[in-house]
């Protein structure tokens, strides 16, 4: 008696149809499963953060206020800390354009100019770059982006430091007929001081009962501050105002009697602010380094995810009285840096 044998090509056809569902099924659960984690990718915005100095008193509350932006938003960021170097900093923003993992960098430049060649490549790759507290470009009197393609430019404003400044050492001034100003400088020949310098002398040169009488730098360093101060003092005894940065005032304070000499600084740090209540400092003016690197970081995420930068912006513009502060409203202002 014959068997009859299955059909080998229905066999071989239902065999196939099976293999075809099991793979579609697998596929599909692969493609969920790997949408999930592409969207997950993309949602991720990865930031390369160049730190003009991670130690630096100043930048440090900006970088953890970046960082708590990020996670905020849903971006990770890596820290590069260039330690004061431009000629680092230049290498390390090559490094972060050309690794391909960064869909965005915020730069804090040490030396602006030196780096619109790097960052015009990164723009040039399709990377969203921020601008963040140094201005990116030769002028030091604006807030608006420098370099065509910046997704934002998150900035103070060098020159209106120095308008202000001499503004507050005016009223400092006031009652004091010579007023003999001694100026203190950060770092003499950087842009940054020349630009704050320039602003200053342009208001005070409308009063000729105002003199700069003698120099100093500080380096940003209250200890060098004190020495420079104590050198200025002992060269020209008749000083009886002391104009520049916070940290410079902090060393200042130091070394002089400030019911004879009038302290004027500018930074807005948490030391100035208390020596303006306190009654051993005339003003300063406020300086938002914690604002900053918030901002600049939610620009970052914007930029990346919507293509829609931030354009210009000055964080003091939103401070009362324009940022300037005296022991009239001191109690308005929180100081975002310790000095």
């Amino acid at each position: 008696m014959n068997r009859i044998s299955p059909n080998p090509r229905r066999r071989s056809v239902v065999g196939v149809a099976s293999l075809a569902i099991f793979l579609v099924t697998a596929i599909a659960a692969a493609g969920l499963a790997g949408g999930a984690s592409a969207r997950t990718s993309a949602g991720t915005v990865n930031i390369a953060y160049l730190s003009f100095a991670v130690a630096n008193s100043y930048d440090a509350p900006m970088l953890a206020a970046a960082k708590q932006a990020a996670s905020a938003g849903g971006a990770k960021i890596t820290v590069f800390d260039a330690n004061n170097s431009p000629n680092t900093q230049l290498s390390q923003l090559q490094t972060a354009t050309s690794s391909g993992q960064y869909q965005a960098i915020i730069v804090q430049p040490i030396f602006g100019t030196g780096l619109i060649s790097a960052v015009k490549q990164a723009i040039s790759k399709g990377i969203k770059v921020v601008n963040m507290d140094q201005e990116l470009g030769p002028n030091l009197s604006t807030s608006a982006p420098q370099v065509p393609g910046l997704s934002g430019n998150v900035v103070f404003v060098p020159t209106n430091i120095g308008t202000k400044l001499g503004q507050l050492v005016v009223k400092a001034c006031a009652s004091k007929n010579p007023c003999n100003v001694g100026y203190l400088y950060d770092i003499k020949a950087s842009a940054l001081d020349v630009a704050i310098r320039n602003g200053f002398n342009k208001v005070i040169a409308g009063h000729p009962s105002i003199k700069v009488v003698a120099e100093g730098q500080s380096f940003f360093t209250p200890s060098k501050a004190l020495a420079a101060v104590q050198t200025m003092m002992q060269g020209n005894s008749s000083i009886n105002v002391l104009a520049g940065s916070d940290q410079g005032m902090e060393g200042a304070v130091q070394a002089v009697d400030p019911s004879k000499v009038t302290l004027v600084g500018y930074g807005g740090s948490e030391a100035g602010l208390k020596g303006i209540a306190a009654g051993k400092w005339f003003g300063t003016i406020m300086q938002l380094p914690a604002t900053e690197g918030k901002d600049a970081v939610n620009c970052a995420i914007k930029a990346v995810k919507t293509g829609h930068g931030c354009g210009g912006v000055d964080p003091v513009d939103a401070e009362p009285n324009a940022g300037v502060v005296t022991k009239a409203n001191v109690a308005m202002f929180k100081g975002e840096w310790p000095g």
